[in-house]
């Protein structure tokens, strides 16, 4: 007979936790890392009370608010390459829906992430309790079905016989790199501290295998055909290969092959930017040379990415009608994309063994790599040293703004600095493995076009989804993830009043971040695509009732909290604060006023987005004019 032991649902969840581990390439070593929490009643008194008892293995964190801590949580597990992850525990009603910006987060970017909600009674003896929605066409709604379009696995527990399937279900999604993502499970808030007779066996160490698959002989053999047809073809690096650790291999292949690399977001940093044949990002937010690469490629090898609007410039990016696709991806769903021959399997796995038979072919770019990367080196060191002047200024985006209303800016902030020179001395002054993370608002398309990583893995954006409020959050759980490393926020000044309370969490638990804030007044990338398309500035600047803008003095915010702060107007006040931070223990914020108008513009590419076809503004006709006009260009599907 099975041995068995009594816990309370809640002391079960937390002893299996502890017990899943991952074996990758011969290295094993425990999946959950730790849980963050936000105690409330619907989580306190079952899931809070079997973490005080049993959870001296884990490494417990208290939050500050449901999404930013989750959003840490995410960052850890894109940091770890997947291989690792946070529990994410709430209380029921407002706590557990605080959670779905961040799920979604986690499910648009295939990150594995679990998050325990409480839930309502299951027993429903008080109901309605407190925080309980009600629905006169059923009793079995709660707030937490909201999760379910932004789970990968989504359970309710009403049972504590039930948790057992459901974690062996939860585990399953999230260690399979095809499926990874957030999984839910939400446990009645009775049933957490219910007792059940477990079988000991549930119990014990259990390991998820994450063996490479292999192409088949057809779609190594299919692949390697395209190739050798091709003669200027491009890798496409999406965030598949960063996960998949492919950067020895691309690299080799890439220099034999004198293939060009170019990046979507969640690929950058797979190959330092510094290589040869890398040239950036592609698309919206694409570097010149990687847009006009892609343009004369006759043949699109897509390594794990999912071809979003921005990588394929709403599918404008590539020579539709000439060029012909491969795509490498885990994911069946996504190796279907853009008629694409289709290789699903792992991304290293594939390459390695495609690379023993394309050692004698090489693309017909001949000097084209290099004089593309020339090009877009000279127009990196223009952005990098723009001066404001107050009259003839030419900002980088053009006809928006007066010189009158630049000089208003100017004025209002004390400031004459650039955003783009700001951007390039950060990366200029901090460790070549210093890691920064991003996600809204200007400064993705900024740094995917300028930033330059300097080492693998050190370039944590989030923008599958560009959920403001990750950047922060995010900085905290890339530094839980690489605690040696100097991590920096790069934060407008939009997103840092969504979103930035776990900055207390990280001065809290003494995990040094440095928070790198953008501040032009304003939610400055949405003005630029309202004024692009005929619109007049509405409501996108920050501005008061009497029309003045806004001047936050967001340095003496931090400093409340007990940050090293720093403000910075100028080259040289940047980088001696940046050089000062480095010294510190405590977690630095570097306020930098800069002006609108001065981030990146793009590139030979076209982001399709929805403009009014009927409008009484000239400038709007036009631009939904524009718009159809690319539309028809565009490849359909």
């Amino acid at each position: 007979m099975k041995e068995k032991i009594r816990l309370t649902t809640g002391q079960a969840l937390v002893k299996f936790l502890k017990q899943q581990y991952i074996h990758i390439d011969g290295k094993e070593f425990r999946f959950v890392d730790g849980i963050f929490n936000i105690f409330g009643h619907g989580n306190v008194l079952g899931i809070g009370q079997a973490l005080e008892q049993y959870g001296e293995d884990l490494k417990i964190y208290q939050g500050k608010n449901e999404q930013g801590m989750a959003h840490a949580a995410i960052a850890f597990s894109k940091q770890k390459l997947r291989q690792q992850i946070y529990a994410v525990t709430t209380s029921v009603g407002p706590g557990s829906a605080n959670l779905a910006a961040a799920a979604g987060t986690a499910l648009a970017n295939n990150i594995p992430v679990l998050f325990l909600p409480g839930d309502v009674f299951s027993s429903r003896q008080p109901n309605p309790v407190l925080q309980q929605i009600e629905h006169e066409h059923s009793a079995d709604i709660s707030t937490n079905d909201a999760l379910r379009a932004v789970s990968r696995y989504w359970d309710r527990v009403t049972r504590p016989e039930q948790l057992m399937s459901s974690l062996i279900r939860a585990f399953e999604v999230m260690t399979n790199p095809a499926t990874a993502g957030p999984a839910t499970i939400c446990i009645g808030q009775d049933v957490e501290g219910e007792a059940f007779d477990y079988d000991e066996a549930f119990f014990k160490k259990r390991v998820h295998y994450l063996d490479r698959k292999a192409p088949v002989a057809r779609e190594k053999q299919g692949a390697l055909e395209l190739i050798k047809k091709s003669k200027r073809p491009v890798f496409v690096i999406g965030g598949g290969a960063k996960y998949s650790e492919a950067q020895e291999v691309l690299a080799r292949i890439s220099e034999k092959c004198h293939i060009p690399l170019v990046e979507t977001q969640a690929g950058k940093s797979t190959i330092a930017a510094n290589f040869a044949n890398n040239l950036g990002g592609l698309g919206v937010t694409g570097t010149l040379a990687a847009n006009k690469a892609a343009k004369e490629a006759d043949l699109i090898i897509g390594l794990g990415t999912r071809y979003t609007d921005f990588t394929t410039a709403s599918k404008t990016a590539f020579d539709f009608d000439n060029a012909k696709f491969l795509n490498i991806n885990i994911n069946r769903f996504q190796a279907y994309k853009l008629d694409a021959f289709q290789v699903v399997a792992d991304v290293r796995a594939t390459l390695e063994l495609l690379e023993a038979e394309l050692h004698d072919y090489q693309s017909t770019f001949g000097t084209r790599i290099v004089e593309l990367k020339e090009e877009w080196t000279k127009e990196r060191n223009r952005l990098s040293n723009v001066t404001y002047t107050r009259e003839g200024f030419d900002p980088e985006i053009k006809n928006h703004f007066s010189q009158s209303t630049i000089n208003e800016y100017a004025d209002a902030l004390n400031t004459t600095f650039a955003q783009t020179t700001a951007l390039c001395t950060i990366n200029d002054a901090i460790d070549d493995a210093a890691i920064v993370v991003t996600a809204a608002g200007s400064l993705p398309g900024d740094m995917q076009r300028i930033w330059n990583p300097k080492s693998a893995n050190t370039y944590n954006v989030e923008y599958g989804y560009s959920c403001m409020g990750y950047e922060i959050a995010g900085a905290l759980g890339a530094k839980l993830a690489e605690p040696t490393k100097e991590v920096y926020a790069m934060v407008g000044d939009g997103s840092f009043l969504l979103l930035h309370s776990e900055l207390v969490t990280a001065l809290q638990y003494n995990k040094k971040i440095n928070v790198m804030l953008f501040d032009n007044s304003g939610f400055g990338c949405i003005n630029n695509l309202q004024m692009g398309h005929g619109s007049g500035s509405f409501f996108t600047e920050f501005r008061t009732a009497n029309n003045q803008i806004l001047n936050i003095d967001y340095a003496k915010v931090a400093e409340g909290y007990g940050a090293k702060v720093y403000r910075a107007n100028t080259v040289e006040e940047l980088k001696f604060a940046i050089e000062d931070a480095k010294e510190q223990t405590v977690s630095t914020l570097i306020e930098m006023k800069v002006l609108p108008k001065t981030m990146t513009d793009g590139y030979e590419s076209w982001w399709n987005v929805g403009v009014a076809e009927v409008s009484n503004n000239e400038k709007i006709q036009k631009a939904y004019e524009e718009n159809q006009h690319h539309r028809e260009a565009a490849q359909q599907y």
